[in-house]
């Protein structure tokens, strides 16, 4: 027996890989179709494209420690993640010098406690510490190996324009195919103008914006900073400015906690960060709040918005999906679960599809966007609600209107009390 099929309805455009960097305009999402589908019909699909980008599933390779060098990033690619996005990287690796220890651990439980659910990490990490040329070197390898598979830069430099243009020009040469550029380092060097401080002054970000757009002839997505009142507002800019997409969200600044045996802190530097679980319901509302503005400012564009935030399993990844995400990029579940986390991720976001019989993955991008809403039009929906509950109350309006089966409930119609 067929069942039915309730899902969202949408038209896209084919796209080839390789594409050119200016996608073609996509059109508006619209409505809800119900169709047939047969109880033998194949796997949902996981497949997508987003900028011109073809994928085998929306799972990307957040930027970090997972992609540090050429055989963690292979390992990836091996594994089956949708996309790869590389550690962070600048033309001058040496300013940049690590510390050890350099992560904390956020445990549910008492203060300190040891065996807790971990659910939240606390990270102090730079971007890459390898020369330029070695990342070079290992992103062309991975391209000459991988050349259907997509491969992202993830880029950051000074506030010089110079700079930025060369950093493109040689990171473009070997073949990547889309940057995301930094924008959301809380501990990016902020003396330089590196990382959040960019992404936290929308006049020095509309100017850096306009340096990368001009040079970049591939995608070019902006990884947005959550340490900020109004996150639409560098989105805002930053798509203005040419822009193809935005990453949301970086981590968040925090102190894990305070060792109250030592009245230590677990980590002593002022710009802690933290994410995992702890941070994914800070996370669902500010993508919420970019998709938002997104679908109303930019929807005659072919724009996307890649998902960060304490994604461990395929059910994170659908919230962030029925929010408006075209990609889901995963870090830390990594660093806790490994490169095979992404078979449990696509097989469990399968049986979500399935359960609702969706077939792809726009059958049900941003699906649930329209539940969101102000107070005040709560307080008018509750209002007009009273209004019927009332007008129900007022029961019959003629004698005629009585019936014998229904006497009980038409008396109990025009009760006021």
């Amino acid at each position: 027996m067929d069942s039915l099929r309730f899902s969202a309805h949408v038209s896209t455009p084919a796209a080839d890989f390789p594409v050119t960097r200016r996608a073609v305009l996509a059109p508006n999402r619209v409505g809800f179709r119900v169709s047939a589908q047969s109880e033998a019909a194949a796997e949902p699909d996981l497949s997508v494209t987003v900028n011109g980008l073809k994928m085998p599933n929306p799972f990307v390779i957040g930027s970090g420690p997972p992609g540090t060098n050429y055989t963690v990033m292979k390992r990836a690619f091996n594994e089956g993640w949708g996309a790869v996005i590389a550690k962070t990287v600048s033309l001058d690796s040496s300013k940049v010098v690590n510390v050890t220890p350099r992560y904390a651990r956020l445990r549910a439980g008492a203060n300190g406690s040891p065996k807790g659910q971990i659910i939240g990490w606390q990270n102090i990490e730079l971007i890459s510490d390898r020369p330029l040329e070695t990342m070079l070197k290992e992103f062309k390898q991975l391209k000459e190996e991988y050349p259907d598979r997509i491969l992202i830069a993830s880029i950051m430099e000074e506030y010089n324009k110079a700079a930025w243009e060369e950093l493109i020009d040689r990171v473009e040469q070997t073949g990547i195919d889309a940057f995301e550029i930094n924008f959301s380092c809380p501990h990016g060097m902020p003396e330089r103008k590196m990382g959040a401080a960019v992404g936290q002054d929308c006049v020095l970000l509309e100017e850096v914006c306009g340096w990368i757009n001009a040079k970049a002839t591939v995608p070019v997505w902006a990884k947005m900073t959550p340490n900020v009142t109004d996150i639409t507002q560098p989105a805002r800019v930053s798509l203005q400015t040419g822009c193809e997409g935005v990453a949301a969200i970086n981590t968040i600044m925090s102190v894990m906690g305070i060792n109250l045996d030592t009245c230590a802190p677990s980590l002593i530097l002022n710009s802690r960060r933290l994410f995992a679980k702890a941070v994914h319901p800070i996370a669902l509302a500010k993508v919420m709040s970019i998709a938002q503005m997104m679908k109303k400012e930019f929807a005659d564009k072919d724009l996307s918005l890649s998902a960060i935030g304490g994604v461990e399993t395929g059910n994170d990844a659908a919230e962030f999906i029925l929010l408006g995400a075209n990609t889901v990029q995963v870090c830390t579940g990594v660093m806790m679960h490994g490169y095979g986390l992404v078979k449990t991720l696509c097989s469990e976001l399968q049986e979500f599809m399935k359960k609702h019989n969706f077939s792809s993955i726009e059958d049900f991008r941003g699906a649930s966007l329209d539940y969101f809403t102000t107070h005040m039009d709560l307080v008018a929906r509750q209002q007009e609600a009273i209004r019927e509950r009332k007008a129900t109350k007022k029961g019959l309006q003629s004698d005629r209107d009585w019936t014998g089966d229904g006497f009980v409930k038409e008396s109990e119609s025009m009760v006021s009390n």
